[in-house]
């Protein structure tokens, strides 16, 4: 019998599905690898650095910066102390004072958010390139030089590295690894067909004059890197992904600093989604606005559905019945327990179900397999072998439970700012 629910299950598996062709048709068309340039220019760079209670992480940042195989005269460094209560200035100061020969400033101001950090940095700055770096990340030496080149483009307007997560030590943080990998290898595939919705804020690289034309970054935007993505793309300008250039950033360890942070990612969305409505289902915008942005608005609903569907369909209303029925033999657990996690089977096995699942885990392994060799780690490896099956078994429902809260918090005008 075809139920609602089994609709839903099918409905998301043919969605999975259809993703992870385009996806992999892309890749078989394009590729992934970046052509190495060598730079014949070196332009003044402007690296700005906002921090809001940074005091565990300031200095690594800073020193990552100053250790850029880039020249030191080239390069000016702008530290935005954004009104932090612990002593993320004081450490700020330390680290100009152990690299004088550095162009380092630091500013404070009162906490008025990371937007407004931004801006004020970029109000600052006299590079003709400018940097964004999170103060909870560090970029690799080589990372500056590999991404320059790409700016002959005149229509590109941002180049994003590859992020990984600095910290592998919790299970959730194995989780994040594999998201990453996984995410930027998808970025790289979006970037041939002008798809991607965010530049984070771990050294992502604009053109100064482009940023003060388009009017700055939004000072009142909950994620203000995925505004100014959506902007960018608004305005028919070019982002770039690239993998051999990499950074590094601190994961959360914990579910409930993931919550925090997913939160805000999250509920970010959801106002873009709403503010650049009309860009969904628009043909000007080609794949960007009749695939990327549906998906992009519809992406918190899926999850939320389906979680649902498996949870109360599929565990919830079987657990429900077999508690019912124990009156009917009195309340003889052991048989009856048997019987019903034997007959638990998610999504029912049948045919249909089996088919699908079966192709969407080969194709999604062979997914995984190129995402680990194109950010050059290690698939066999033992956090690998750890990561993958965490992910998939788990990301889902931790993204739907993350979901569940932003919409409850939306309801009720619940919006945070860093």
């Amino acid at each position: 019998m075809i139920t609602v629910s089994r609709i839903i299950i099918w409905s998301a598996y043919l969605l999975s599905l259809y993703f992870l062709v385009f996806w992999l048709l892309v890749y078989l068309d394009k590729g992934v690898k970046s052509i190495s340039k060598s730079m014949s220019y070196f332009p003044n760079v402007t690296i700005a650095i906002p921090a809001y209670n940074e005091q565990d992480n300031i200095k690594d940042a800073i020193t990552s910066v100053v250790n850029l195989d880039y020249p030191k005269d080239m390069m000016e460094i702008i530290v935005i102390n954004d009104g932090s209560k612990d002593n993320t200035k004081e450490k700020a100061l330390e680290s100009i004072q152990e690299n004088k020969l550095y162009d380092i400033k630091l500013v404070n101001q009162e906490n008025k958010g990371k937007g407004a950090a931004l801006n004020h940095a970029l109000r600052l700055a006299t590079g003709e390139i400018f940097v964004c770096l999170d103060a909870d990340s560090v970029v690799k030496e080589s990372t500056l030089k590999r991404i320059l080149p790409h700016f002959e483009d005149e229509e590109t307007a941002v180049v994003l590295p590859l992020m990984k997560v600095k910290e592998k030590s919790t299970l959730l943080q194995k989780l994040q690894w594999c998201e990453y990998l996984l995410n930027f290898f998808y970025k790289k595939l979006m970037g041939h067909v002008d798809c991607i919705t965010v530049a984070p804020g771990p050294f992502s690289v604009y053109k100064t004059e482009l940023l003060r034309k388009i009017g700055y970054f939004d000072e009142h935007n909950l994620t203000e890197d995925q505004e100014i993505a959506l902007r960018l793309q608004k305005q028919h300008y070019k982002i770039k992904q690239v993998l051999d250039a990499e950074v590094y950033t601190s994961a959360p360890s914990t579910f409930k600093g993931f919550y925090k942070q997913r939160n805000r990612w999250y509920k970010g969305t959801v106002l873009n989604m709403v503010r650049y409505r009309s860009l969904i289902f628009n043909k000007k915008y080609g794949d960007f606005g009749m695939m990327q942005m549906p998906y992009t608005a519809a992406s918190g609903i899926i999850a939320i559905i389906v979680f649902s569907v498996v949870f109360f369909e599929y565990l919830i209303r079987p657990l429900l019945r077999y508690l019912s029925d124990l009156s009917y033999i009195n309340y003889n657990l052991l048989p009856e327990v048997s019987r019903f996690f034997s007959n638990l089977i998610i999504f029912d096995v049948n045919i249909t179900n089996i088919f699908l699942a079966i192709v969407s885990i080969i194709l999604g392994f062979i997914i995984v397999i190129l995402a680990y060799k194109n950010t050059n780690e290690n698939i066999f490896g033992k956090a690998s072998f750890i990561a993958i099956p965490t992910y998939y078994i788990a990301y889902a429902s931790l993204a739907a439970l993350v979901w569940f809260g932003v919409i409850i918090e939306l309801l009720f005008g619940k919006i945070q700012r860093w």
